[in-house]
């Protein structure tokens, strides 16, 4: 789907926006456009990708105008820019919500007005059911792409969202942190108990991948993954070394949630992942066939979930990444 297409990435410098290059780089794409408001990571990812087809627009999701001179021919818009720091967002909540809502807001507007065809929005675990300011601005975002599909009327348009969880080895995982740590003989651990959804950046990029080839707007979209215990990934990582409870951060939740009992009442499920389905007039049930209902009260929580990790997959997942 990528044949002579012209996509572009915001926040394109992180972990997932690196990986979505090379794999958007091997199936013909025309162009890609590199959205983000570092000029220092945007140097380093020249030196790393040394493609003609790559380009690079310093600019900001909150800043409209410039969005608009960006979005100039594009066909495919993944938005990966946000604040997504849970400690950050606390302190400066008004910084989040000038990010990832009002700039959500930005790119489905400048969207619409330029003719994107496509616009997949990553989003997070912490979305459902938030319990901290980055949760929730991302709700409202989710929120936002859903419904920005009853503004389009005749064009072209369409939006999605992607939900997933903890990325196994992106800059702001827990990965690098006990990896950092270890030599000191002692894992900090907010609580035993925690438990965490657990993916690679190889299926979340084909995650994204698969998703703009499914949606027809409005959906968003759960992989089925499996579940991990932080004190296994800290036996994966440093078996030696001993475990230091240190309780439990604002704003940080014990187990994670993707989909909630009200969420599962309108959740399609299919082999491999979930559907939720916009609750709106425009969304016709022809989008549903092959998906199958969900039992009264379901959730996909992290600690009720049927797919679990081992240490010694853990092990293996870490080691290779």
């Amino acid at each position: 789907m990528f044949t002579d297409k012209t996509i572009l990435v915001t926040g394109g410098t992180g972990s997932f926006g690196k990986k979505f290059v090379t794999r958007a780089l091997s199936e013909g794409v025309r162009k890609i456009i590199i959205f983000s408001r570092d000029e220092l990571k945007q140097y380093e990812m020249k030196q790393e990708f040394r493609d003609e087809r790559i380009r690079f627009f310093i600019g900001d999701v909150r800043d409209k105008e410039r969005l608009y001179r960006a979005f100039e021919n594009v066909d495919i818009v993944i938005h990966a820019a946000a604040m997504k720091h849970v400690d950050a967002c606390e302190y400066n909540p008004f910084e989040a919500v000038k990010t990832n809502i009002h700039g959500a807001q930005n790119i489905i507007e400048a969207a619409i007005d330029k003719g994107v065809e496509r616009v997949i929005a990553l989003s997070t675990d912490k979305a459902a059911s938030p319990v901290n300011l980055y949760g929730a601005t991302k709700l409202a975002s989710d929120k936002l792409f859903v419904a920005a599909n009853s503004y389009v009327g005749d064009k072209k348009t369409k939006f999605s969202v992607v939900r997933y969880g903890n990325v196994v080895g992106s800059r702001g995982s827990v990965v690098p942190f006990f990896q950092k740590v270890k030599h000191t003989g002692r894992i900090p651990i907010t609580d035993e108990r925690m438990t965490r959804f657990w993916i690679t950046l190889d299926q979340g990029v084909q995650f994204v991948l698969d998703s703009l080839e499914r949606m027809y707007g409005g959906e968003i979209f759960v992989p089925k993954i499996p579940s991990m215990t932080i004190t296994d990934l800290a036996k994966a990582i440093a078996r030696e070394c001993e475990i230091d409870i240190i309780g439990i951060r604002p704003g940080e939740k014990l187990h994670e949630a993707m989909i909630m009992e009200d969420d599962a009442r309108h959740t399609l499920e299919f082999d491999t992942y979930y559907v939720i389905q916009p609750e709106f007039p425009w969304w016709s049930e022809k989008y549903s066939i092959g998906g199958r209902l969900l039992p009264d009260g379901f959730k996909y929580t992290s600690d009720t979930n049927t797919d679990w990790l081992s240490v010694e997959e853990l092990r293996e997942l870490v080691e290779e990444v």
